[in-house]
């Protein structure tokens, strides 16, 4: 079993995704016109505004801030670091060329999970990759793999990584046993996952603007603090990342060292083409009433995800110096040595809060997405999702405790086959995704406010919702 597991991560992150990932946001990036740079103001202006969604969904704002929850979490500290470590400060340069890409990626699979949603039997949105795989493509054996190797991966295994991550942080700083603080973990979440994905679409809006921006906040304080040496680390940072400077690494430094980690960091971190964010997407009430404008607002996730929080961390640790090689100090416990040359003791504690905050709210929103999956396949009845909520509880605690490799191994296995799925169905989309895109910015220009209606696409009769997309 493990042989197996082991040659199908090699295959899907060594190969398959890696270059599938970068492909795709290459191509969609060309096929959309740069929509990520060219019309970053439309980004803005879809997540504010609205500020109340309907009955059956949730806001823009409140569907960002979900997304964030799950993207933003112990990678953003300890991931950067390890890029750094291993691929030196040209690690940076390469995990804002992903973000770039991811941006169109991202605003690809959001758009057709919008426009694919459907209700449940209370009325709510659905949607995500498994919805548009089905009726986009009419392959819902397809859909039917990615909800379950989503749930596996995003609603079980994953969430137990992020318990493990929040335990060793708090029994490092405080001294917790690490078995308190998965019941702790395990008594928050459930608090907010049994009161549905409004109510963690409700916390998210809370919590994540607040963790988000104290910890940019600290980041800010450091470029002020050193602003001097700034512009000559942007210069290193670009320099490095094309091999003209050696990495301040462990590893073999150079071209390939930034490459290969900075590339892999983004890839991990903005999860753009996995097809997790989508399924919170598809839940969300849009305005204006057109589903490119949630693609906008999920592109400009991924662009807060890496661009903003990653570079956050990476500054932090390279204007402290405390990057050093002969060190052996990477992960969790670099981005506290840098914090602590800023704040002094203070920074290892403000490291595991930030941890805490980033992968409980990871925690809630991977389950947003599982739960979506589930009502795919047609167990989102009252009695499978409190089984798929005590599933993930049990998690918490069982992952605060213990680390088995073999269990984690699986779980990036089937993220693997997810992802790969999930890319196939966007590339063979693709054009209704440009057809969407130019209909949105047309009536733009025209001056007027963008609205679908399933009349506008005859061919899509009986694929969309038309009690959705028939309201004005």
């Amino acid at each position: 079993m493990d042989t197996v597991v082991d040659f199908l991560n090699t295959v899907f992150w060594g190969y398959v995704l890696i270059y599938g990932l970068l492909a795709v946001g290459i191509y969609f990036t060309l096929r959309l016109k740069f929509i990520q740079i060219l019309h970053f103001p439309e980004m803005i202006r879809a997540v504010l505004g609205s500020k109340a969604g309907d009955r059956a969904g949730i806001t823009p704002f409140q569907a960002l801030c979900t997304s964030l929850a799950s993207r933003v979490g112990t990678g953003n500290i300890a991931g950067v670091a390890v890029a750094l470590t291993l691929g030196g400060p040209g690690a940076i340069f390469w995990m804002w060329v992903v973000a770039a890409l991811g941006m169109a990626t991202a605003f690809a699979e959001s758009t057709l999970a919008q426009l694919f949603k459907v209700t449940d039997d209370e009325g709510r949105y659905r949607g995500g990759p498994s919805f548009y795989i089905a009726k986009g493509l009419g392959a819902p054996w397809a859909g039917g793999i990615f909800a379950a190797c989503l749930i596996l991966s995003f609603g079980l295994v994953f969430n137990a990584v992020q318990a493990n991550s929040i335990a060793h942080a708090m029994e490092g700083a405080f001294d917790v046993p690490p078995l308190a603080t998965g019941v702790v973990l395990a008594v928050l979440a459930g608090i907010i996952i049994f009161g549905g994905i409004s109510a963690i679409a409700k916390t998210a809006e809370v919590v994540v603007p607040f963790m988000a921006l104290a910890y940019v906040a600290l980041a800010l304080y450091a470029l002020v603090t050193h602003a001097g040496e700034v512009p000559a680390m942007l210069g290193h940072i670009v320099k490095n990342a094309f091999g003209f400077e050696e990495a301040v690494a462990g590893g073999t430094g150079g071209l390939a060292a930034a490459m290969l980690n900075g590339v892999k960091r983004g890839l991990f971190s903005n999860e753009a083409g996995m097809g997790s964010a989508p399924n919170i997407a598809a839940v969300a009430t849009p305005d204006p009433h057109h589903p490119v404008s949630q693609g906008f607002v999920q592109s400009l996730g991924v662009f807060i995800d890496t661009i903003v929080i990653c570079t956050a961390t990476a500054l932090l640790i390279l204007l402290s110096g405390a990057l050093v090689p002969e060190s052996g100090i990477t992960g969790t416990q670099l981005t506290q040595a840098a914090m602590e040359s800023y704040v002094g003791a203070a920074g290892r504690y403000f490291v595991a809060i930030a941890i805490f905050f980033f992968a409980f709210t990871s925690i809630i929103g991977n389950y947003s997405y599982a739960e979506n999956a589930l009502v795919f396949l047609g167990h989102g009845h009252v009695a499978g999702i409190w089984i798929l909520r005590a599933a993930l509880l049990a998690m918490v605690v069982w992952g605060s405790l213990q680390s088995v490799a073999t269990v984690f191994n699986t779980a990036d296995a089937s993220m693997g086959l997810m992802a790969t799925i999930n890319l196939i169905a966007i590339v063979l989309l693709s054009g209704l995704v440009v057809r969407l895109t130019r209909h949105y910015l047309e009536r733009r220009r025209a001056g007027e406010v963008p609205r679908f209606l399933a009349e506008d696409m005859p061919d899509l009769d009986g694929k969309i919702d038309p009690a959705i997309w028939g309201r004005r």
